[in-house]
């Protein structure tokens, strides 16, 4: 795709002078080598670091699900007395 650049009132305006039809396939293939391009690099990196990093997210997953499940047994009333009993003992180590 050709262009053209115009100056007005001290702006630069890009006029296009030639419009291919291929224009959108030479983009569309451009993209598409970049993901290749990054797909490989990702296969390239170490798979100890990939499993550390699947590990420590999996398990503050569980973690996570794990307090939910037991915020939702206790109740409201049982939740604000246990968090008033974590605040005492984390002021307490202060």
């Amino acid at each position: 795709m050709s262009q053209k650049i115009i100056e007005k009132d001290g702006l630069k305006l890009r006029q296009l002078t030639e419009l291919k039809t291929q224009t959108a396939k030479e983009y569309q293939d451009a993209m598409l080598n970049r993901v290749e391009y990054f797909k490989e690099k990702n296969l390239q990196k170490s798979q100890f670091n990939s499993f550390i990093q699947n590990a420590v997210v999996k398990g503050l997953g569980a973690a996570l699900n794990l307090k939910t499940q037991i915020d939702k047994s206790l109740g409201e009333e049982n939740l604000k007395k246990v968090h008033e009993i974590f605040d005492n003992i984390l002021l307490f180590g202060l």
